[in-house]
């Protein structure tokens, strides 16, 4: 692994999540808080990701034999340290000058996986090439948002494989922005120096011609939106597996076991899509319960405590995947302040391990949460 290009210091007083996000408000300019922390009109969906996780009990066991135990996980046919990756997420040089880098670096120091977005504002080339020899890293994962050209979406695809990625996540939840007032109220633009570098290249669709009491968005933007049939058509064209991102009902989590698809991420988006939808922590049991085990189910939404970790696993999760607190982290200290989230994550996890009762993950079940009647 290359070295870091600067090593930064964690804030005094910056020793939970919690701390990182604090102070990264005082670090991120109003237009990139906007749009790092922000969510879809009333941000009723972005702050039920949190309080879900902390309204489930664990109801630990004791006298138990913890010799031995550890935080791995096997997820598509590959051992992980931990259950932890770094979810995708857009723009990272907008939060500090390494961006996505960096972010990569921390992940491979860390040895947890990295989700690199189809829009992140460092070449995925680069990021692959930074950490692909690092022995301890965990899986490489490239994003996927479907573009209206195919050949271009194909194209994308080959690159992710010729460059060493290892999956494919398609998120399939975000057809149309949702309504983000925090970020309209920001005027948010993105800076001059931060661009989606992985679309470049790709023209824009033609304009469509509507007729009267035509819908701009049904009729036009979403006339090329994915759908099942694109699932396949994306399976066909790559090597790689295909994990889809944003499921929420459990019919759609049928759908994709039905199709062999090699992975589901129980997802709302983070909240920045459609609000009101469901906490994550609420649906992962359901999905769970639909699926069967017929695939890897991972979650992301509102985990900032290893206590939420052991929880996602109980629930039937296989990993977890944490968005804002790493971008927190990155914009606090670099590289160093992703690998400090990671860091305490780890540590939160195996304490929250050893105090439960839980010498493996695969010892979390149902029975390790409590329930009022």
């Amino acid at each position: 692994m290359k070295p870091v290009p600067a090593l930064e210091k964690i804030p005094p007083g910056v020793i939970t999540l919690a701390d990182h996000e604090a102070h990264a408000r005082s670090v991120l300019d109003d237009n990139a808080w906007a749009y790092f922390s922000g969510g879809a009109a009333d941000e009723i969906t972005l702050r039920a990701n949190n309080s879900a996780w902390s309204a489930l009990n664990l109801q630990p066991r004791v006298l138990r034999t913890m010799a031995g135990g550890h935080t791995r996980v096997t997820l598509l046919g590959r051992t992980l340290a931990h259950p932890v990756l770094l979810a995708p997420v857009a723009f990272q040089r907008m939060a500090h000058p390494d961006g996505e880098m960096a972010s990569a670096y921390a992940a491979a120091a860390q040895g947890a996986g990295l989700v690199l977005s189809t829009q992140s504002s460092t070449p995925l080339e680069s990021v692959a090439h930074a950490v692909l020899g690092e022995a301890q890293r965990g899986p490489l994962w490239f994003q996927l948002y479907m573009q209206h050209d195919r050949g271009f979406t194909r194209e994308l695809v080959q690159r992710a494989e010729q460059a060493g990625y290892e999956a494919l996540v398609l998120t399939v939840d975000a057809s149309s922005s949702g309504v983000r007032d925090r970020e309209r109220r920001a005027g948010f633009t993105l800076p001059p120096h931060v661009s989606a570098v992985n679309l470049d290249g790709l023209r824009p669709p033609a304009p469509s011609t509507l007729q009267p009491g035509q819908s701009a968005l049904f009729d036009g933007l979403l006339a090329t939106a994915p759908t099942w049939s694109d699932v396949e058509w994306l399976q066909a064209q790559t090597r790689l597996p295909v994990l889809l991102k944003g499921i929420l009902h459990e019919d759609d989590a049928r759908q994709a076991a039905a199709l062999k698809l090699a992975g589901i991420v129980v997802s709302n988006h983070g909240g920045r899509t459609l609000d009101t939808t469901p906490a994550t922590a609420m649906m992962l049991p359901r999905i769970a319960d639909a699926t069967k085990g017929e695939l890897p189910l991972l979650v992301d939404g509102g985990i900032r405590r290893g206590t939420d970790i052991l929880k996602a696993m109980a629930l039937g999760a296989s990993a977890v995947l944490v968005g804002r607190p790493c971008l927190y982290g990155l914009a606090n200290a670099g590289a160093l302040g992703v690998a400090h989230v990671l860091r305490l994550l780890r540590d939160e996890l195996e304490i929250a391990m050893a105090l439960s009762g839980c010498a493996t993950l695969d010892q979390a079940s149902r029975t390790l949460l409590f329930r009022a009647d």
